[in-house]
């Protein structure tokens, strides 16, 4: 297929919340006391929600930065592109990159909304989060039909909450929730137990897609504190092989079967060994683990209930007929350091050359419109949303790296887990 004639859709970006999102979505007797944002003394940008500061770290949006100023330490949104919190420009940036849709995750209150589960006043915590999900659904997604897909954060400290809150927001049209991969490391119970089924219950009556993204959980993979931060970045992706684990293991697969999960930004390379591996363990130790797949093998119970999704994998595309193409996304994660933008047609076109065109169509789009339940076609011609359409309408975007002289780095020494802790933001 023609690069131009693409139609992209990404299951993976982010977005930077701007300072007016809780104005039309708060209750009145919340107004004053909803998260605010702030100019700390150094110059940097906070959020601030009782007592408690969160920042935009630089990694986590640096689309348009010259590499060499990559760093994790705390910005404002004068020093990173407007299209990480301005929708009008988000979709501009969108097509200049030729995507036609997108889901966004979230910044300062972390993938599982921890930032305002944190809350002393666990009324005020709710009403902000809905507040949160109203904004990002009615507002950053419902401002260009069609362009972005919804995703809502749950009150993760109470599974009734979190039900409740999925059947609220699917009533919306919302069909994504994001998760943790590994909520033992935020206090809470494993994906083992069963504290989570009100939830999972929810999910699968509404065909919400539960998406856990690499991180999710707020920890990274440190081997050592003076190790290269290059090996904590190269294992991020890969270490969601944990959590791969621990979803085939659970018994939430088997005991809600429409339940369905998406590993965000996990890759796809490593799969077709894991799913070698799940059987062999299957096979070699169900007599005495108890563990009964019924019929079925656990790979394919993975491959039927696992989105898998992928940015820039390219042995991953050639193992594809290891996996279930209609479960196989593809991401721009646009506007991190892993993102493609604005170059992602030419770089994915790179992997699909030689794939059939069907399959084309499921990786780059059609999967992602069925399992996230997203009408972009009942609101958007094909021939609109192409790379090459929606590049036509962006001629004028400028595309060009911007410079902080703030965060310019000097020195060659290699910069280690450690350097990069001493930068990252504290919250009380």
């Amino acid at each position: 297929m023609d690069m131009n004639d693409l139609v992209l859709v990404s299951v993976d970006d982010h977005l930077v919340e701007p300072p007016d999102m809780f104005e039309n979505h708060i209750p009145a007797r919340y107004a004053d006391d909803v998260p605010k944002l702030i100019q700390r003394a150094d110059g940097t940008d906070a959020w601030v929600f009782e007592g408690q500061e969160a920042t935009n770290v630089g990694l986590n949006a640096v689309a348009g930065r010259p590499p060499d100023e990559y760093g994790a330490e705390p910005t404002k949104l004068s020093e990173i592109r407007e299209g990480c919190y301005d929708i009008h420009e988000r979709i501009r940036d969108m097509n200049a990159n030729g995507v036609a849709a997108a889901l966004n995750f979230p910044s300062y209150p972390q993938f599982c909304g921890q930032y305002f589960a944190r809350a002393q006043d666990k009324d005020l915590g709710l009403a902000v989060l809905r507040a949160y999900n109203d904004w990002h659904i009615d507002e950053w997604c419902g401002t260009y039909p069609g362009r972005m897909i919804p995703q809502s954060l749950p009150p993760i400290w109470d599974p009734e909450l979190m039900a409740a809150e999925v059947r609220r927001t699917a009533a919306k049209g919302c069909h994504a929730v994001t998760f943790s991969e590994n909520p033992t490391k935020l206090n809470y119970p494993s994906l083992h137990d069963p504290h989570w089924d009100p939830f999972w219950a929810a999910c699968s009556d509404t065909n919400t897609v539960v998406n856990l993204h690499i991180g999710s959980s707020s920890s990274v993979v440190i081997t050592s504190i003076d190790a290269p931060v290059d090996v904590m970045v190269t294992l991020q992706p890969m270490s969601i092989v944990q959590a791969a684990a621990d979803l085939i293991w659970s018994p939430m697969l088997r005991k809600f079967p429409d339940l369905t999960f998406a590993l965000s930004e996990g890759g796809i390379g490593w799969v077709p060994y894991f799913l070698e591996r799940i059987d062999r363990v299957y096979k070699m130790h169900r007599a005495w683990t108890h563990q009964d797949f019924g019929d079925k093998l656990p790979s394919e119970v993975f491959l039927d209930r696992i989105a898998l999704c992928f940015i820039d994998d390219g042995f991953g595309i050639e193992a594809r007929d290891k996996l279930n193409l209609d479960m196989l996304n593809w991401e721009c994660d646009y506007p991190h350091s892993d993102s493609t933008w604005p170059v992602a047609p030419e770089t994915l076109a790179f992997h699909l050359d030689g794939v059939p065109d069907d399959q084309v169509n499921k990786i780059t789009h059609q999967n992602a419109l069925r399992l996230y339940s997203f009408d972009m076609f009942d609101r958007l011609d094909r021939d609109q949303v192409t790379v090459g359409a929606l590049r036509a309408q962006a001629t004028d975007v400028d595309l060009g790296y911007r410079s902080s002289e703030r965060l310019k780095k000097t020195g060659t020494d290699t910069v280690t887990v450690l350097d990069l802790a001493r930068q990252l933001p504290t919250s009380s």
